[in-house]
């Protein structure tokens, strides 16, 4: 006669070790530690950082890499009627460029750390939010992890 409960058993040790090592597994694809800050230019000026530290040996693709190859980052600012964007977006870093076979193009990304930089300007004297997502993916001479997609708050005082 079989024995339900070491089958029930086995089958439950089978599962967490199998959950353990899926979760170790998912512990590194989290290679990108993200910052958020605002600085007082002025009156109603400020400068927005989003700070993408990048873990060795991973790479971060800069907002203008080519059609065809790996996903641009791309940083989303949600409307907020008392800020308007000034200029266009910077990015503070060393730049890259490398062909790559696997995507037949030119890419451009960044080692270690970059900085996305937005003046931003109020139209009133008032503390408020700057909110968005920042979606992104990295890869390393091996393997691309896939895009990603953080939030972020940055309050301008």
């Amino acid at each position: 006669m079989v024995n339900l409960n070491k089958i029930f058993m086995n089958k439950l040790l089978l599962f967490i070790f199998s959950l353990s090592l899926a979760t170790s597994g998912f512990a590194q694809t989290n290679v990108v530690d993200w910052k958020f800050e605002s600085k007082k230019l002025g009156d109603k000026k400020y400068e927005v950082k989003l700070i993408a530290v990048v873990a060795r040996p991973w790479h971060i693709y800069s907002t203008t890499t080519p059609d065809g190859g790996p996903l641009p980052t791309k940083i989303t600012f949600t409307k907020n009627p008392l800020a308007v964007m000034e200029g266009k977006l910077k990015e503070v870093g060393k730049l890259e460029t490398r062909f790559e076979d696997v995507f037949d193009v030119d890419t451009k990304f960044f080692n270690d750390k970059v900085e996305f930089v937005q003046v931003v300007s109020l139209k009133a004297p008032v503390k408020t939010s700057l909110t968005g997502s920042v979606e992104f993916m990295t890869c390393n001479d091996k393997e691309c992890l896939p895009p990603t997609s953080v939030p972020f708050s940055i309050a301008l005082k």
